[in-house]
């Protein structure tokens, strides 16, 4: 009986997790929309811009970005081609591997990065700060 109790408790458990992830997401998408930029919009604005501009920024290969933004290759390839098309990111071919592509943030997308950036974090503290 105590296996059956505590596979029900470990499954409520990961359908509040669910829950959770999709409430913040809605929340993020609708906060940011405003801005031009969805939540995995943002989340690849913000890997970006972790590097320091001043040491050439951050780039990360198309597949790294997709691994931790957990979407698929393809559609990660979608977003960041809308990303670059309003200048936010440019992409070029990785210099240690030809067939790789690399992508960075520009000089706008860090700024729409820092406009933007309180306005997620807050969205974060309030859907998150009591978990």
């Amino acid at each position: 009986m105590t296996g059956v109790k505590s596979e029900h408790v470990l499954v409520e458990r990961w359908r509040e997790v669910l829950s959770l992830h999709a409430r913040t997401a809605c929340e993020l998408d609708r906060e940011l929309h405003p801005h031009g930029l969805g939540a995995s919009d943002f989340e690849v604005l913000d890997l970006l811009a972790e590097g320091n501009p001043d040491e050439g920024g951050c780039t990360y290969r198309v597949q790294e970005l997709a691994d931790r933004v957990h979407l698929s290759q393809s559609a990660l390839s979608r977003l960041v081609g809308r990303l670059e098309k309003e200048g936010l990111v440019s992409r070029g071919i990785c210099s240690e591997d030809r067939r790789g592509v690399q992508v960075a943030l520009t000089d706008a997308g860090r700024a729409r990065h820092e406009e933007v950036k309180p306005v997620q974090r807050a969205v974060l503290e309030r859907m998150l700060g009591q978990v």
